[in-house]
């Protein structure tokens, strides 16, 4: 349970700094045009949290299963963590991993696709499977009202346990998959993502972002079924179920639905060996045509686990994620150069990157590249503001609060505990944790995550416009849009 405080006079003021931020904080003094007028009230005590614990169980066949009792809606969300995700994938069919999470619901050995979609419309439910390149895992996440969650069981433990990946149905897929990867061709984002990737993983699994035209042919209903009965196993696997029900006769029903599946020894992906960084440079994806600048830069960040983990997602509050960020309010609101300017990263079982991205006219690349250089050499070289500092982490503190009160959202947390291998506790101590971290905590990260000796860019745009530019703040390497290089 969240503490016995009020949450409104704990939380309130907090979400009020988190939506309105950008009015809130304290002005910098790089940008004195933009004025945050400080006006909500604030309550200065950290946001004391505990989580519900879940009841966990684990199954003859190794399942894990966590079983949170939640009565507050009479919805039930469940979510299955198969232990394989992209990681898997044979070198040469890139995607399978994919294929098979997308394939799940079109057809199984009692249902076909149009039923499967049939029962859900009649349950009110949802169902979707996804694999993420670069992930460790296959996610599954289905919902209904409390009252039909024997028959959601069902139909999911059905169409994860036994697809029978139709050829007709993977057919239809196939040719949505390829017009989706020559739309992707076209988007600089992709572009920018693909040469970056390449650039940070080398050739390991992880620097696979997409499938290839290759791969999606020749994909077969047997493939998908043998990786399938190899990956799809209970022993690796975690199963969540929260909502409007009782502990005791869930359990039973998961057991009913789960328990015969059986056991296997196939073992959790391995990591892909990190190549060592490289020196500073500039990819250009060449678009001749272009009439803007796609800038992704990026550094391999850390797992979640890792001790850096809670200091560097300040950071990156205060650097570039959202609109009170400091890449927004320079790049946007005082040099109106871009739409948004945001930095991300997410986290896995290994490092996955720390991404800066924007979008700028060809014409304001050279000052696009140097505010945004700027910005980080700023948050390696000056400490934080304390008001600065203090916005960020309570609006990191906000967001997560509000995020406690989604079903799905608390269901989630419990999951990534499993998975990511993080204390029982983490997510209590989330925010106090968010609330020790200080102005030198902040610049260690940044110096450490985002070394500028090693950082790397990618950029898509007119080359012809933009090489000699980019060349001023480093070695440039001209890729065409099929990813051949062209010169050096």
């Amino acid at each position: 349970m969240i503490s016995t405080r009020c949450l409104w006079t704990t939380i309130f003021p907090v979400c009020a700094l988190a939506v309105s931020a950008f009015a809130q904080g304290e002005k910098s003094a790089e940008h004195k045009s933009i004025q945050r007028l400080n006006r909500a009230p604030v309550n200065h005590e950290v946001l004391q949290v505990k989580l519900p614990r879940p009841t966990e169980v684990k199954l003859a066949n190794g399942l894990t299963v966590l079983l949170l009792e939640r009565h507050r809606v009479p919805t039930v969300n469940v979510a299955l963590w198969i232990n394989s995700g992209s990681l898997d994938d044979p070198k040469d069919l890139p995607g399978l991993a994919k294929f098979t999470a997308d394939m799940l619901r079109e057809g199984t050995a009692r249902r076909t696709s149009a039923q499967v979609s049939s029962e859900l419309d009649a349950l009110g439910g949802s169902f979707n499977a996804n694999v993420e390149f670069g992930s460790t895992s296959t996610e599954v996440n289905a919902s209904s009202l409390a009252e039909s969650a024997e028959k959601l069981l069902d139909l999911v433990s059905d169409v994860v346990l036994n697809p029978s990946f139709p050829p007709d149905e993977l057919q239809k897929y196939k040719q949505r998959q390829l017009a989706d990867l020559e739309q992707e061709r076209s988007d600089p984002s992709f572009l920018s993502q693909e040469r970056l990737f390449r650039a940070l993983y080398g050739g390991t699994p992880a620097a696979v972002v997409s499938p290839n035209p290759a791969s999606v042919n020749s994909a077969s209903s047997e493939q998908l079924k043998q990786f399938h009965a190899q990956h799809f196993v209970p022993n690796t696997a975690i199963l969540g179920v929260a909502g409007d029900f009782e502990t005791k006769q869930m359990s039973a029903l998961v057991q009913k639905y789960f328990g015969a599946w059986k056991a296997s020894a196939s073992g959790s992906p391995k990591p892909p060996e990190i190549p060592a960084a490289d020196s500073f440079k500039i990819l250009l994806v060449d678009r001749p045509d272009s009439v803007q600048t796609n800038i992704l830069a990026g550094e391999l960040a850390i797992p979640e686990n890792h001790p850096d983990y809670v200091a560097l997602r300040v950071m990156n509050r205060v650097l570039g994620e959202g609109t009170a960020a400091r890449l927004f309010l320079n790049l946007r609101e005082d040099k109106g150069y871009t739409y948004g300017a945001y930095s991300r990263f997410d986290a896995d079982t290994y490092p996955r990157p720390l991404l800066v991205n924007t979008e700028v006219r060809t014409s304001v690349t050279d000052g696009s590249m140097h505010e945004l250089l700027g910005e980080i050499k700023r948050l390696q070289e000056e400490p934080v503001p304390d008001k600065e500092l203090d916005d960020a982490r309570r609006s990191i503190v906000a967001g997560f609060a509000l995020s406690l009160e989604r079903q799905g959202r608390l269901l989630s947390l419990w999951m990534e505990v499993k998975h990511n291998q993080l204390p029982e506790d983490y997510w209590d101590r989330y925010p106090a944790e968010i609330a020790k971290v200080g102005p030198e905590s902040v610049q260690r990260v940044a110096k450490k995550y985002l070394d500028l000796q090693h950082l790397q860019f990618a950029c898509v745009g007119a080359a012809k416009d933009i090489k000699d530019t980019l060349a001023k703040y480093g070695p440039v390497e001209v890729y065409d849009s099929d990813g051949k290089k062209v010169s050096p």
